[in-house]
C-alpha cells in the first residue's frame, strides 16, 4: 500500500515527538526524568488534557502533577526535552485548573500542530492501558512497570505485556456511475443526521482488504470493485489503528443499511457534502480529529 502525501496525513497521524525508544530500556529513567525540573507532563484524565489555549496543550513540570497517576516516559521534544505522562481515571477530578480548561482529544485533536496532537494521541492512548491494565490477564497478580511505562512484567507467572492495538479499516465508498456521488452511512447510536465512513475491526486471520469487503458488504450491501489505501491514525477508543481506504462500489443500487448497526446509507453528491462540511444545513459529519473527516474532505477536494 502507498502512504499519502505528508501533506494529506489525518491530524492524528503526524510523528510529532521523537519516541526516544531506545532509552526506555535504561535502569531508573522515569525516576531520573521525574526529578527534573526541565522535563514536562502531560496529565491526561480520562481523554482530557489541560490547555494553555484552545489550540495548544498545556505542559507541566513534574513537581506540579497530583500524587496517585500512571507514569511514562513519551520521548523527547524537538529541543531535545523530556516528556513524561500522567495518566488519571476518567472518574478523578481534574488535576488542576488549565489556563484554557480541558479538552477531549475528540474535540481538539484536529486543531491541535503536530506536536501536540502525536503527543496527546500517544498519551492517551498508552495512558488508558496504564490505567486499565494493572493486573495480569493470566493469573491476576499486580503487575510491575517496565521499559519507562511501555510494557509490563508479571512477578507470580513471568508473562511480559504491552499495550494493546486493534486494527479497524474506515472506508469511504464512490459511486461505480458518478464521480460526484459518496456513499456515507448513518450508526444506530447517532442521531438521525450524523453521517460518516463505514468502519468495523479486522478479525482474526483476515487481511486488512478482506476486513474492507467484508465489513462494506455486510454494513450497506455494497460490493466493491477497488481498494484504495489512504492512511492510518490512532484512535485510543478505546485502542484502534483506524486504516483509511477509498473504494468504489459495483452497483449503486444495491446499497442499504444492515438495520442494526447501520440504521440508513445514503448517496451525497459532491456540493451536498461541501455544504456540510462548511457546517451548512442539518447534516452532521465526523469532527476534523479523525480519519474519517479527512478521507470525506479529500474526496470532495478531488485529492482522493
Amino acid at each position: 500500500m502507498t502512504a499519502p502525501e505528508s501533506s494529506r496525513l489525518a491530524p492524528l497521524a503526524g510523528a510529532g515527538i521523537d519516541r526516544a525508544a531506545d532509552e526506555r530500556a535504561e535502569p531508573g529513567l522515569l525516576d531520573h526524568i521525574r526529578a527534573d525540573p526541565a522535563a514536562r507532563v502531560l496529565v491526561v484524565v480520562g481523554d482530557t488534557a489541560p490547555l494553555s489555549a484552545p489550540d495548544t496543550l498545556h505542559w507541566v513540570a513534574p513537581s506540579a502533577v497530583p500524587d496517585g497517576g500512571e507514569w511514562a516516559f513519551l520521548g523527547r521534544g524537538p529541543d531535545g526535552v523530556a516528556l513524561l505522562l500522567a495518566a488519571f481515571s476518567e472518574a478523578d477530578d481534574r488535576a488542576f485548573d488549565a489556563p484554557a480548561g480541558w479538552g477531549s482529544l475528540r474535540v481538539i485533536g484536529g486543531g491541535l500542530g503536530e506536536h501536540d496532537a502525536t503527543a496527546f494521541v500517544t498519551a492517551l492512548s498508552l495512558g488508558r492501558w496504564l490505567v486499565d491494565g494493572r493486573f495480569c490477564p493470566a493469573c491476576g497478580s499486580l503487575l510491575m512497570l517496565a521499559d519507562a511505562g511501555w510494557s509490563r512484567r508479571c512477578p507470580a507467572c513471568g508473562r511480559q505485556h504491552f499495550p494493546r492495538t486493534d486494527p479497524a479499516v474506515i472506508v469511504a465508498i464512490r459511486s461505480a456511475r458518478d464521480p460526484d456521488l459518496l456513499l456515507l452511512g448513518s450508526n444506530a447510536m447517532w442521531g438521525a443526521n450524523r453521517f460518516s465512513c463505514f468502519a468495523g475491526f479486522a478479525e482474526a486471520g483476515e487481511s486488512l482488504e478482506a476486513t474492507v469487503r467484508r465489513e462494506i458488504w455486510e454494513e450497506s450491501g455494497i460490493r466493491v470493485a477497488s481498494v484504495q489505501y489512504r492512511g492510518s491514525q490512532a484512535w485510543p477508543y478505546p485502542r484502534s489503528l483506524m486504516v483509511g481506504f477509498l473504494a468504489t462500489a459495483v452497483d449503486d443500487e444495491a446499497a442499504r443499511p444492515d438495520g442494526e448497526e447501520i440504521v440508513a446509507v445514503r448517496w451525497f453528491t459532491r456540493a451536498e457534502i461541501g455544504a456540510a462540511l462548511a457546517g451548512d444545513g442539518d447534516v452532521v459529519l465526523p469532527g476534523r480529529a479523525s480519519i474519517a473527516h479527512r478521507l470525506i474532505s479529500d474526496w470532495h477536494a478531488g485529492a482522493a
